[in-house]
């Protein structure tokens, strides 16, 4: 019998498992040392940590070692240096490695794969203590659509204490399915809206007002978001403004449609994830687990006016 080696794209979503593992290990170690190494980037509420760039070198290193001819696009704009072995991880998932590719990605080659890393979505929350929030995301994407994601929630558990197990770790395909939780979806025909903590204006409220909720929710970090609708705690993630990038939304969207859900701009279009279009979500972002029709429906004229689609 002949041993067919798994799909390239397989591989490469069993080493993401593990570097987000690895790296949410990191982000845990920087919190209990004390020592976050905040940095602003452009202000209070665009903050760096030294959590952000070990975990950031730890997932580019260790992917691009396996794999040299991706692409890879992190969020941290970091100096080219020599990065320490101890950050390097080089186990596989042999769960995913055992897993069938759909067939219209087992073809795929190194360099068709682009890979967008999000090291620590949620750092102002994650200098807050607001750790739930916080996630790692390594998102793939070929043709530049999102067709594999990892999520890793570093904290998760934490408010069971001491000795609590920490940390989980999801991914998805569209076209093979989602795991490492337990889908839900919101009871009811309750609309209840996910939308940002620390970034809202009128624009962002006055769409989600337009939404009609029955509930609105106020967290922090993309991936959370995303989450959120996974698990039935919201029905809609709703963001009508610039401020989300592509390394937010790859992973999550991934996941996201590999259990039916959607994710797009305000007018219901879809990102691009090529290596070569500009990282800022400017149309803003809409996140549905189902019914993303009645949504995109409710976006005010005066929003889809003020954010123009790419």
């Amino acid at each position: 019998m002949v041993s067919v080696s798994p799909a390239v794209v397989m591989r490469l979503v069993a080493s993401a498992y593990t570097a987000a593992e690895k790296a949410g290990t990191i982000v845990r170690k920087v919190l209990h040392s004390g020592e976050l190494g905040i940095v602003e980037k452009t202000g209070a509420n665009d903050l760096q940590t030294l959590a952000d760039r070990l975990a950031q070198q730890s997932i580019c290193a260790s992917l691009s070692r396996c794999f040299p001819k991706i692409t890879i696009i992190g969020e941290e704009d970091l100096p080219a240096e020599e990065i320490k072995e101890d950050l390097i991880e080089s186990g596989v998932s042999e769960e995913i490695l055992q897993k069938t590719c759909p067939e219209e990605y087992s073809g795929l080659k190194e360099e068709e794969l682009v890979v967008w890393v999000d090291p620590l979505d949620g750092t102002k929350e994650y200098t807050e203590g607001l750790l739930d929030n916080v996630t790692v995301l390594i998102g793939i994407a070929y043709g530049g659509r999102a067709i594999a994601g990892v999520i890793n929630q570093p904290f998760y558990n934490y408010e069971l204490g001491a000795g609590a197990a920490l940390g989980r770790t999801m991914w998805g395909m569209p076209g093979l399915g989602a795991f490492g939780f337990q889908l839900k979806e919101v009871q009811g025909d309750r609309r209840i809206v996910t939308t940002t903590r620390s970034h809202s204006n009128k624009l962002v409220t006055d769409c989600v007002d337009a939404m009609e909720p029955h509930e609105v929710i106020r967290v922090g970090g993309a991936g959370n978001k995303i989450i959120q609708l996974l698990e039935g705690k919201a029905s809609a993630y709703v963001f009508a403004s610039p401020g989300c990038k592509k390394w937010d939304t790859c992973a999550p969207e991934a996941i996201l449609r590999a259990v039916g859900g959607q994710l797009t701009d305000m007018h219901g279009k879809a990102y691009r994830y090529d290596a070569d279009v500009k990282h800022m979500n400017s149309a803003g972002v809409l996140a549905t687990l189902r019914n993303h029709e009645y949504y995109v429906s409710r976006v005010p004229q005066s929003v889809l006016t003020a954010l123009n689609s790419d």
